[in-house]
Formats: C-alpha cells, structure tokens, sequence
C-alpha cells in the first residue's frame, strides 16, 4: 500500500500500523472503540441520536473483528473473552437501534476496561523481553 507525501497523516498511521506488535494491535484496536463509544453516548448525551449510528457502527465492526482474531483454544481465559465480546456486540446493536444511553454507557465502561487491561498487558510483555 503506497500513501503520498500529501497526507503524511495516513502514511504515520500505516506505519504504525505495520510495525506494530500484535499486541500493540490490539490495544489499537481497543483505543479505536473507546474512541467511537466516546462519540456515541456524547452524541446520544446531546440528545443527537442520529449521530451516534455511524460511530456505534464503527464500534460493532471492530468487536466482530476482535471476535474473528480470538483464538479460542489458545489459552484459558479466551471463551470467557469470546462469551463477553458477543455480549458487548449485542449491546452495541441494542444501543444503536433503541438509541440507549445505558446500553452505550456500559459497552464504553468495558470496553475503556479492555482496553486498561490488554495495554497494561502489552506493557508487561514489553518489558519482559527487553
């Protein structure tokens, strides 16, 4: 994938992307979905309902993709993961549909926690290898 020089935005964000860890990737990720969860419940908040579709939306993808990248058989803890990031997704579409301050503010407070926990995580395993 090739960016120009005219939005050096985009090639940071590819780099950053390429070159992270797999771990790193997944905070990522998480960041992102804090992010939108933000924009929703500040939309629905606001009493702006209509703005809080397409970062909900945004939100419901990047749960399907934490979903389909779970390896369930790789440790333990996963199927719980797995049991809660379905349930998350549940919520977001419920959130989206009845347009539910609630339903949005609990899917921002366990997402901000997931996101707490997995770059915490991260961390250890960084300066466990260095």
């Amino acid at each position: 994938m090739t960016f120009s020089a005219q939005n050096p935005r985009e090639a940071y964000l590819a780099a950053s992307v390429t070159t992270a860890s797999p771990g790193q990737l997944l905070v990522m990720l998480l960041e992102r979905l804090v992010l939108d969860l933000q924009r929703a419940t500040d939309a629905l908040r606001s009493d702006e309902p209509g703005q809080a579709n397409a970062p909900l939306l945004h939100a419901q993808d990047i749960v399907l993709e934490l979903v389909s990248s779970l390896r369930v058989d790789a440790w333990d803890g996963a199927p719980g993961l797995a049991a809660l990031y379905d349930y998350l997704y549940r919520e977001l579409v419920r959130a989206n549909m009845q347009k539910d301050l609630a339903a949005a503010e609990f899917c921002l407070t366990a997402a901000s926690e997931l996101r707490d926990t997995w770059r915490e995580a991260a961390l250890q395993l960084t300066s466990a290898s260095a």
